[in-house]
């Protein structure tokens, strides 16, 4: 008897822990909010490539605005997307209000990919798909700073992290993103 109930104990223990990696494996679930305030299923975006990134206005790497929209111009038609969540959490560098931001990133980079709401991308109040980014396997643990990007395969999963410092046309970068969109 005592047998019975530690397999079932062992059953359970590796079900609850499959149930958990797949649901931290896949990004491309449920719902976020445009900077225009519209409902975002993020399934929209299954079987892409997506780059994920947290922005802002007044940062010293605000210019990576211009890196990014160039990818998204260059790769959108072989199944890249670029998606912006503005952040205040870095020295208050997004103040703006989502017309604010919508008006500087249009205005001031063109840009034309999707942005999403001003979000938390770390503390008690972290945005979802933020809490799964960051459970990452190869690189765990919270955003150092502002324009950190996340790359995620056509399958919803994390494949690369990428902190501020390297420019979304790094060599590194566009090779990831090559060689992901190469992929089907």
């Amino acid at each position: 008897m005592m047998r019975v109930l530690f397999s079932g104990g062992v059953f359970a223990a590796v079900f609850a822990l499959a149930s958990f990696a797949s649901a931290a494996d896949t990004l491309l679930e449920g719902e976020v909010n445009s900077l225009s305030g519209e409902k975002v299923d993020l399934s929209k975006y299954k079987g892409k490539v997506v780059l994920v990134v947290n922005v802002a206005s007044k940062c010293g790497k605000t210019p990576q605005y211009k890196p990014l929209q160039a990818l998204y111009e260059k790769y959108h038609d072989e199944g890249l997307e670029v998606v912006g969540f503005p952040c205040n959490q870095f020295g208050g560098q997004e103040p703006g209000t989502a017309l604010e931001i919508q008006e500087f990133c249009t205005d001031k980079y063109n840009v034309s990919f999707d942005m999403m709401e001003k979000i938390n991308v770390n503390g008690p109040e972290t945005a979802a798909v933020y809490k799964k980014l960051k459970s990452f396997q190869q690189d765990p643990g919270d955003v150092k700073w502002n324009f950190e990007k996340f790359l995620i395969d056509r399958d919803g999963k994390v494949v690369a992290r990428f902190r501020t410092k390297i420019e979304p046309d790094s060599p590194e970068v566009v090779q990831a993103i090559e060689s992901q969109l190469k992929k089907d």
